[in-house]
């Protein structure tokens, strides 16, 4: 479903109140949770934080889509525990920011490549795993191409680990919302949004590919699941 041509307009970077309930039911995460598929949502959220999720006004972080689609079905259970352990991976891959931001330095400081790993660990074990990162768009924001490159060296080499470590038969998507990082004059550009993919069948789903709105049903297809909106 367009989002914002439901919305009326594109509108960012929290999603409306209007569309919550939309994003909340019909993710696909929920969507593979209610058919009974393995799902998880690999990113770690600080306990405190999670537990405000149900106030009258939840934290800014919260009103993120993703989150609201992963607190929708059930699966934004990963927090510091997880983390320390390396079953769960932060939105910016490395843990710099609950380290030195949050003061855990009981946090792991890992290495780009090893997220990647612990990611594949993750997805390994799931039929269908959720990481969402946010850097390369917030180093676009900034519109500062060192921030850029540097952002992009840190996702290169957790593509690094993660690749090798995939069982045989794993499917990876990396998709983009967005141009941003590709002209940081820019921010949000009108370039089409990026998408890779790459183990099983990948090259025949991948042909299915010509919007956004194909990257959910493409992958509910391929686990086996009616790409159908409880919402529709």
């Amino acid at each position: 479903m367009n989002a914002a041509r439901v919305f009326g307009r594109h509108f960012g970077p929290y999603a409306p109140t209007a569309l919550r309930s939309l994003i909340a039911n019909d993710s696909i995460l929920a969507r593979a949770g209610r058919a009974e598929r393995s799902v998880t949502f690999a990113n770690a959220y600080a306990a405190h934080l999670v537990a405000l999720a149900s106030a009258e006004r939840p934290p800014l972080p919260l009103r993120a889509s993703i989150v609201i689609a992963a607190l929708g079905a059930g699966l934004l259970t990963r927090h510091e525990p997880e983390l320390i352990a390396g079953d769960a991976i932060t939105s910016e891959i490395v843990a710099d920011g609950w380290r030195e931001w949050l003061g855990r330095t009981d946090i792991p400081d890992i290495s780009a490549e090893q997220a990647g790993r612990n990611l594949a660990a993750i997805a390994n074990r799931h039929d269908l795993t959720l990481f969402a990162h946010y850097s390369t768009d917030s180093a676009g924001h900034l519109r500062d191409m060192d921030a850029g490159v540097a952002a992009w060296q840190r996702v290169d080499a957790f593509i690094g680990g993660l690749v090798p470590a995939l069982a045989d038969g794993v499917l990876l998507a990396i998709v983009s919302d967005h141009g941003n990082l590709e002209d940081v004059r820019a921010q949000h550009t009108r370039n089409p949004a990026l998408c890779i993919m790459a183990g099983r069948e990948h090259a025949a789903l991948a042909a299915g590919l010509d919007a956004l709105t194909d990257i959910a049903p493409v992958l509910l297809g391929a686990l086996g699941v009616e790409a159908v909106l409880q919402s529709g």
